[in-house]
C-alpha cells in the first residue's frame, strides 16, 4: 500500500488517532466530577452521571440510584453552562475523529493527503481541540 504521508505524517496520524480516541472515553466517562452525597459514593460528567439522587413521590423521600446512566433528556443536564460544554466537547471530538480517521486513511490510499489538506486537517484539529 502506498502512502501519501511522510514519516512525520504518520506519526501525526497516530498521535491524532491516540489524542481523538482519549478525548472521546473522557466525553462519554461520567469520572469528571467525584463527590459523596447521601452517604454514597457520586461521580459526573458532562455527558453521564452514576450514583444520583431520584425523588420517590410514593415514599415522599430522595433516594440514591446507584448505577450509571446518561441524562434522561437534554434538558435533564444540570444547568445551561454544563449543557454548553455537553455540545462543545462533543463537536471537538467529533471533529477530532474526524481528521484523525482521515489522517489514518491517508497512511494506506496514496494522494489523499495533499499539503493543502495537511494544514487544513491541522486547522480543524486545532478547532476542535
Amino acid at each position: 500500500m502506498a502512502s501519501s504521508l511522510t514519516c512525520a505524517g504518520m506519526i501525526w496520524a497516530f498521535l491524532s488517532f491516540l489524542c481523538a480516541a482519549a478525548s472521546c472515553v473522557g466525553f462519554f466517562m461520567p469520572y469528571w466530577l467525584l463527590g459523596s452525597q447521601l452517604e454514597k459514593s457520586v461521580s459526573f460528567g458532562t455527558f453521564r452521571r452514576c450514583s444520583y439522587p431520584v425523588r420517590d413521590e410514593s415514599l415522599q423521600t430522595t433516594v440514591m440510584v446507584e448505577q450509571c446512566g446518561r441524562y434522561a433528556s437534554f434538558q435533564a443536564i444540570p444547568s445551561t453552562e454544563w449543557r454548553i460544554c455537553t455540545v462543545v466537547t462533543g463537536l471537538g471530538c467529533g471533529l477530532l475523529l474526524l481528521v484523525a480517521l482521515t489522517a489514518l486513511m491517508g497512511c494506506c490510499v496514496s494522494e489523499l493527503i495533499s499539503r493543502n489538506v495537511g494544514r487544513m486537517a491541522g486547522g480543524i484539529q486545532f478547532l476542535g481541540g
